[in-house]
């Protein structure tokens, strides 16, 4: 795989969102070296721990690619000019889901990530982006994203690539573990929720949701 550039590197602070609320979803980008430790970026914070955050969770990547396609629906909006609408981390473009695998390691600046699980779109991305109906239709259209965890902490900044060094599970992309335990394909494909339910690559939550819909489905 080619490198692929980091165009933004975000991070954001708790803040009112409204209703009471308080989500630290608002990101916005740095031009300035950051430490990115086992527990994400510095400078960076999470409202919801129990949602967001955490080692598997450490850094939320959202393709600038997709962009376009939500100003289709939302041509005037202003948080889809930039990136840092969907709460992410990282933004490139020429990345996506279906060419992101459970396990990829990436070399960026002198850190190491790996990627843990794709990002559940979520109401707070909907009441953000004043768009009650839009987490529904990213889990319609698999753009949600995904998470890495970090294996070596280092210093990276908005610009350099990130670079493929290890795929391990090649036939795992974000896109079919995301349609299969969040759009509904185990449905046609319940055989696979086996083998998600023993990868270790894969966020805890999401093997165990694997065995969720196992279950299910033995009924």
């Amino acid at each position: 795989m080619t490198p692929v550039r980091l165009n933004a590197l975000l991070v954001g602070a708790i803040a009112p969102m409204g209703n009471k609320r308080k989500s630290a979803i608002a990101k916005q980008a740095t031009d300035q070296p950051v430490r990115l430790r086992f527990a994400g970026l510095e400078g960076d914070f999470q409202s919801n721990k129990f949602y967001h955050g955490g080692p598997d969770k450490a850094v939320h990547h959202y393709p600038f690619d997709h962009y376009a396609r939500w100003r289709e629906e939302m041509p005037d909006h202003p948080r889809l000019a930039a990136p840092g609408a969907f709460g992410e981390n990282f933004s490139s473009t020429g990345l996506l889901e279906d060419q992101v695998c459970i396990g990829d390691r990436f070399r960026i600046g002198t850190a190491l990530i790996e990627v843990s699980q794709g990002r559940k779109p979520c109401s707070v991305q909907g009441r953000f982006l004043e768009w009650p109906k839009l987490p529904a239709l990213m889990v319609k259209e698999r753009r949600p994203g995904w998470y890495a965890r970090v294996i070596e902490e280092g210093v990276i900044a908005a610009g350099e690539s990130l670079t493929l060094v290890e795929r391990p599970l090649p036939d795992w992309s974000v896109k079919r573990v995301f349609g299969l335990l969040v759009a509904g394909d185990h449905k046609t494909d319940p055989a696979a929720l086996e083998a998600l339910s023993a990868m270790e690559l894969l966020h805890e939550g999401w093997r165990a949701r694997a065995d969720e819909l196992s279950l299910r489905m033995r009924g």
